[in-house]
């Protein structure tokens, strides 16, 4: 007979309990608030009843969060009170655990990990699918291990006499299968195996026990440890008593007219509403005293958000849960070392890390500019580059740091791990770590103030590269939790804490953000490598128990006095539902007459005064510069203060430094090898002639330009379909007559309406022509965009800058006629030009408008940001303008003097 409530079912209606095994039935409410004084109670008055003694009895609890509140309630009651354990607490206090061998599962993620790719590798198959699939490879490990937990797991539960036949069933289940499903099958019996060849369970010691007798409080589905145990004593006539507090699954809420306090529920249109709105509602609960506040961890992210906010008012905050080790800014440090350290390195990883290192970051500044001012993107390149002593002396000291992680390419990760702490040492960053609560944590993930496992070295070990040791020292800060510290001594206000472990504890509120379809009564993920009948058949908890369990820990919580539930309407632009467990509670609560309680929103509304952003509109007239270019000029005529910032101010974004090859730098590549070609070209030749030149060029280039093969291999393969087409434009304009005269050229040229400022450019190419029958000069730009936008470029052609500014460079005069053509290098079906119409024109009316500019500019006229068209889409001076924060309705007009 099993022990049950009077209002809840049995869980499992498959096990079938032993008569030994004796009920307690407890006057107690599945709604109840605080079910430890009841259980206290009643536990003594059968005891009292059966003539056990209290204080020879163990009464085991599902986890030890509920230790302290079950020894609080029957402390405060007074006389013999049983010893309360889990079984894990219990197991530990038999005796220190054994060291399990390298061979063994550790139930160490990290280190079962590593195992597990020992152990395919060393199949036949398995190197050749780890070269073949990397990513399908990991995943294949990864399910190893979550096979071979759970298996592991679920024998240990059995009595050690009984084991034996759990494996012999489970290899019967698993027996291999050829066809579909024929790897994971055998990727399964790999599991399987591992899993059977594991150490003696410290638990097996609890079946050595000979309490008075053995109490179980179940809650949060069955325990199948608990379960064995009182079985095995039963069966030799052990005294054994079973408190079943779960719900019946078919039936949760059948209570609800019992005393249930209906939570509020609350709809938030988004992320951020959502975390404001719960952070808001805790701190309303520690305002009115009702601490502590369990804070449930159903969406992670969310939740971390919510910390964060709270953190702000200083509450106390326990945190069980944390988050991953791999997103602390310690855990980053190390990973930066490690990028630094790789043999193709690129200045940014470099960089990146010199940042992070306190006592090598003073000359970083200096490194970093001379790599952006020699363009630098390689570690390897900055050997024998010209640097300046603060440079130079920021390089020293990384080159002598990271010689520490130099050495065999190969080494297992024992090797490693020793010449990670002595760069750390070097780099002064184990005092900064061990400073830091995250350091501390990050540290000992690493095994530096503990031996290594013997896992790790040699003898058991894979050797690695050092970008494998990186990938896996990444996957072991994935693997680690992160668990804030907290000062034990005041009593924390708000405990975070996960469903699962929320359900009997004396929370006086509690607040659930994420109440939604994705995060609480989603369906439950499968097993990789077992269905749900293999899962079941074996002993481990298929589909529908995960289920059931997450009810049991839902219903379990509606104990607390004051509760509320979140939930957004909108997660990502994507319609979000309310979670189906709350859906199903409101559907009882409308049964019985009643609903979720109105929520009020806690946040306090503040008053702001408005203070309109104006627009910028500075005067600069003692900042002109003594020149301007084409994109000097095309910036003032397109927005004035664009012109402010990146002519006068000379402001600048700083191009990345991390070697990935860019368009710009395929445009440069190509303007190169076209100069080159035009150069040396004194007659035309054959079109196959012609086309290897520009191919043999074009490899010439790439390799004086420093570009990496692999990485230009995208621009190579287009440059391979343009080198025909550009040919064949070519001779066609041989056939016309037209001749390249000149390519790159730099022209600086002083117009006496510009009072003094010169104008300067660099020209494509130039070509003498025949124009309307005389000798003239057309001027090139070559391009290698939108052909459509080049034709919208030019329809007005008063609005094209680049075109009519090289006219007026030029300034041929009448005597020479001009014409001015983009040539669109991307056309898919031949190279295609684009005129400028009448560009001699249009470049006198530039310099004439310029000049009626810079006379007003010098008299003290503001420079205004437009904040019209299309300029402001690609503007790098939009976030210094404000451009997205003004008061369109508050902008007064300018007047800027004549």
């Amino acid at each position: 007979m099993i022990l049950t409530q009077d209002l809840a079912g049995i869980s499992d209606p498959s096990f079938s309990p032993m008569p030994a095994i004796e009920s307690l039935h407890l006057p107690l409410s599945p709604f109840a608030a605080d079910p430890w004084n009841v259980i206290a109670a009643a536990l003594r008055e059968w005891a009292g009843r059966r003539g056990v003694l209290l204080r020879d009895s163990m009464l085991l609890l599902p986890f030890a969060q509920l230790l302290a509140p079950a020894r609080r309630a029957f402390a405060s009651a007074g006389g013999w009170m049983p010893r309360i354990e889990t079984t894990h607490t219990l197991a530990r206090s038999l005796g220190p655990p054994v060291p399990t061998a390298p061979h063994e599962i550790s139930f160490d993620p990290v280190l079962d990990r590593l195992r597990a790719t020992q152990m395919l590798l060393a199949q036949s198959s398995g190197p050749g699918w780890q070269r073949r699939d990397p990513a399908g490879f990991r995943r294949a490990v990864d399910a190893i291990v979550e096979t071979a937990l759970a298996l592991a797991r679920a024998a240990a539960a059995q009595p050690p006499a009984q084991r034996d036949a759990f494996w012999r069933h489970a290899r019967d289940v698993l027996v291999p299968l050829p066809g579909p499903g024929s790897t994971e099958r055998w990727l399964a019996r790999i599991a399987l195996e591992w899993a059977a060849a594991m150490a003696v369970p410290a638990t097996d010691g609890l079946y050595l026990l000979r309490p008075g007798a053995w109490i179980a409080l179940q809650a949060g589905g069955p325990d199948p440890l608990m379960r064995q145990l009182l079985e095995h004593a039963a069966a030799a006539d052990g005294v054994c008593a079973m408190i079943e507090l779960d719900v019946d699954p078919a039936a949760p809420f059948a209570g609800l007219d019992a005393g249930l306090q209906p939570p509020a529920l609350a709809c938030c249109d988004g992320f951020e509403a959502e975390a404001q709105a719960a952070a808001a509602q805790v701190l309303a609960h520690v305002r009115e005293g009702c601490t502590p506040v369990a804070l449930i961890a159903q969406d992670r992210e969310l939740v971390r958000r919510i910390r964060a906010l709270l953190e702000r008012s200083n509450v106390v905050l326990l945190d069980e849960t944390g988050w991953k080790l791999s997103t602390t800014r310690a855990a980053a440090r190390v990973r930066r070392m490690l990028d630094a350290a790789a043999h193709d390195a690129t200045t940014d990883a470099l960089i990146d890390w010199l940042k992070t290192a306190p006592q090598l970051s003073h000359s970083v500044d200096a490194l970093e500019a001379a790599c952006r001012r020699h363009q630098i993107t390689h570690v390897a390149g900055l050997e024998g580059a010209a640097l300046d002593a603060g440079a130079a002396k920021a390089l020293g000291h990384a080159q002598s740091v990271l010689a520490r992680l130099h050495g065999p390419q190969r080494m297992v990760p024992a090797d490693w791990l020793t010449r990670l702490e002595a760069a750390l040492r070097a780099a002064s960053a184990l005092e900064s770590l061990q400073a830091d609560a995250a350091g501390r944590q990050v540290l000992r993930a690493m095994w530096f103030d503990a031996p290594l496992p013997d896992a790790l070295h040699a003898a058991h070990a894979t050797a690695m590269s050092l970008a494998d040791f990186s990938t896996w020292l990444a996957d072991l800060f994935e693997q680690r939790s992160f668990i804030p510290e907290v000062s034990r001594e005041a009593a924390p206000e708000v405990v975070v804490t996960p469903l699962a472990r929320a359900m009997l504890r004396p929370f006086a509120a509690l607040v659930m953000p994420g109440a939604d379809e994705r995060h609480l009564g989603a369906p439950p993920p499968t097993m990789a490598l077992l269905s749900d009948a293999e899962a079941r058949s074996v002993g481990l908890p298929d589909g529908q128990a995960r289920r059931h369990a997450e009810l049991f820990a839902f219903a379990h919580i509606l104990r607390v006095p004051k509760s509320t539930f979140l939930r957004r309407r909108l997660d990502d632009g994507q319609p979000l539902a309310t979670s189906p467990l709350v859906e199903r509670l409101g559907q009882a609560l409308a049964r019985h007459g009643a609903r979720y309680a109105d929520w009020t929103d806690p946040r306090r509304a503040i008053d702001v005064l408005l203070t309109p952003v104006r627009r910028s509109a500075p005067g600069a007239a003692a900042l002109l510069p003594s020149r301007l270019s084409a994109s000097g000029c095309e910036a003032l005529r397109a927005c004035p203060y664009r012109f402010f910032a990146t002519q006068l101010l000379r402001l600048r974004e700083d191009d990345e430094l991390d070697g990935e090859i860019e368009k710009r730098e395929y445009g440069l590549w190509l303007h190169d090898v076209l100069r080159t070609f035009h150069a040396g070209r004194a007659q035309p030749g054959t079109s196959a002639d012609e086309i290897a030149r520009l191919f043999e060029l074009g490899e010439a280039s790439r390799l004086r330009h420093g570009l990496d093969a692999a990485e230009f291999l995208p621009f190579w393969s287009s440059f391979t379909s343009f080198a025909p087409r550009y040919i064949d434009w070519l001779h066609r304009r041989d056939a016309d007559g037209a001749r390249w005269r000149a390519g790159e050229t730099e022209i600086e040229i002083h117009p006496p309406q510009l009072e003094g400022m010169a104008l300067y450019g660099v020209i494509d190419r130039i070509d003498a022509v025949t124009i309307a029958g005389r000798p003239g000069l057309e001027l090139i730009d070559y391009k290698t965009g939108s052909v459509q936008g080049l034709k919208d470029k030019v329809r007005e052609s008063l609005e094209d800058t680049q075109l009519a500014f090289y006219a007026a460079l030029v300034d041929a005069g009448d005597a020479t006629p001009l014409r001015a053509t983009y040539l669109a290098l991307d056309a898919t079906r031949g190279l295609e030009s684009i005129a400028h119409p009448n560009v001699a024109a249009s470049a006198g009316l530039l310099v004439e408008g310029l000049a009626h500019d810079l006379r007003r500019l010098r008299g003290g006229a503001a420079l205004p940001a437009l904040g019209e068209g299309v300029t402001c889409t690609y503007c790098s001076a939009r976030g210094i303008c404000r451009r997205d924060h003004w008061s369109a309705d508050t902008v007064p007009p300018f007047v800027a003097p004549e």
